[in-house]
């Protein structure tokens, strides 16, 4: 598919801009709360609900037997919980446990509280309100990423 001369730029430079941001927020994380990886578990069973440990490492693009020690980690510091699968009596389900909704919500306002700061103090009024209009372009890039077909490469 041909696109205009400016669509690749634009895509690597906002690549590169949102990749900057994440690293910036993560690297702002208290070292004795949960890693990113362990974040990023509970961030999807927060989107989807419960999973077994397999759905985990599907929608991680990672293999189960490099999940077992992460998961075995976040249960053991009460992240997470098993439980039998309702459906499916072999397999268990992850779920979110209270703890692990805390540890989350509290990245996330952390999170918040960071780009706050930095939004009130490096931006003038004209440039957030430029900023809350490219929120809504991301928003709209994000679903038709998500409505797109997968494929391997372009």
């Amino acid at each position: 598919m041909s696109h205009p001369a400016d669509v690749l730029p634009t895509a690597i430079q906002l690549r590169a801009a949102v990749s900057g941001l994440q690293r910036e927020l993560r690297s702002r994380a208290p070292g004795d709360g949960p890693s990113t990886s362990q974040l990023t578990v509970l961030a999807l069973l927060h989107r989807l609900g419960p999973l077994p440990p397999s759905g985990v490492a599907r929608h991680e693009r990672v293999k189960l037997q490099s999940l077992t020690r992460l998961l075995a980690e976040m249960e053991a510091a009460a992240l997470v919980t098993r439980e039998p699968d309702p459906v499916d009596a072999r397999r268990t389900l992850l779920r979110l446990a209270p703890a692990g909704v805390r540890a989350l919500t509290d990245e996330a306002h952390r999170r918040e509280a960071s780009l706050a700061d930095a939004i009130a103090t490096r931006l003038t009024n004209a440039e957030r309100a430029r900023l809350r209009a490219a929120c809504s372009l991301l928003d709209r890039l994000a679903q038709a990423l998500a409505d797109a077909p997968t494929t391997a490469s372009h």
